[in-house]
């Protein structure tokens, strides 16, 4: 279901909701999705207090929640401000938010969201149009800022004895601030996790290539799992990531990218991320296979 409702200072956001699970994206500012949770539940995005309600102005804010870039980063173009009013179009089931051209890259990003009507699941896809008048070469990149507390969950590839594989399986990338010794970081045999610590201010961030087509992040005895699709013909952005993970004191982002392609004037490219919010029992530890089993179910 549909209806206008205010949050967070906003006054024009818009609530998408089955019996169980809610959305509510901003139009004001983004396009971007600033809760996601059960209906009268926890918000599983992180909403900036310095910056709720805010809108216009030259400089970029981080809001929160869920918003859309194009990769790799660089400083101007990637930081280009999200301040003024989307346009939206109501489909019947499916909700499309459009940025206006931006002035300083000439993409258009546009997010779609199309909530199951009966499922706690949504579908959120990402499209940059090039409205340039030459190729640009980028990478749709989602990434969601998430509610402190809680901790992300990369799967690992599975085991495989030597003797029957010896080539190279899982890649992790390292940024130049981040330390492998950090406690936030668990490094597990079926599982990275990163674990948000309000008192640890400074900046980690990793990434992989993940082939198994999901990460999550767990708080409160909930999971919030965002699948999405690997191409092994593709070329990908930040030494071959396709998964990444940002945390500072503040919050913590699960990021996914698509492929590295050519956008030709016009043309766009996209990139699909299924989101499912489900209920966990325990916490998940880096010898406990139970988590990819419910994921792989779900």
């Amino acid at each position: 279901m549909f209806e206008k409702v205010s949050f967070e200072g906003w006054p024009n956001c818009i609530r998408l909701y089955n019996k169980n699970i809610e959305l509510i994206m901003t139009t004001d500012v983004g396009p971007r999705i600033i809760r996601f949770g059960h209906v009268k539940g926890q918000n599983l995005l992180y909403v900036s207090a310095n910056d709720a309600g805010k809108s216009g102005g030259n400089d970029w804010r981080i809001y929160g929640g869920h918003r859309l870039w194009h990769a790799p980063e660089v400083s101007p173009r990637s930081y280009c401000p999200d301040n003024q009013k989307v346009h939206q179009t109501w489909k019947g089931s499916t909700l499309v938010l459009t940025q206006d051209i931006e002035a300083t890259t000439g993409i258009v990003k546009e997010i779609e969201i199309t909530l199951d009507p009966h499922h706690n699941r949504a579908t959120v896809l990402h499209r940059l149009t090039n409205k340039g008048p030459w190729d640009i070469e980028l990478a749709p990149w989602a990434i969601t800022a998430m509610a402190p507390g809680g901790k992300a969950i990369l799967p690992q590839e599975p085991y495989i004895d030597p003797a029957d594989n010896l080539l190279p399986a899982r890649p992790v990338v390292l940024w130049y601030y981040a330390q492998m010794s950090d406690p936030r970081f668990v490094w597990g045999n079926r599982y990275i996790q990163v674990k948000h610590d309000a008192a640890r201010i400074s900046e980690q961030k990793i990434g992989i290539l993940n082939k198994q087509g999901w990460a999550a992040y767990m708080l409160n005895s909930e999971l919030f799992v965002k699948k999405f699709s690997y191409d092994p013909n593709a070329r990908y952005t930040d030494y071959g990531c396709n998964n990444e993970v940002y945390v500072n004191g503040g919050f913590l982002e699960v990021e996914s990218l698509g492929p590295l392609s050519k956008i030709a004037p016009q043309g766009s490219a996209e990139h699909t991320e299924i989101w499912v919010l489900s209920a966990v029992e325990a916490s998940v530890a880096d010898d406990d296979d139970s988590l990819t089993w419910k994921i792989s179910r779900i």
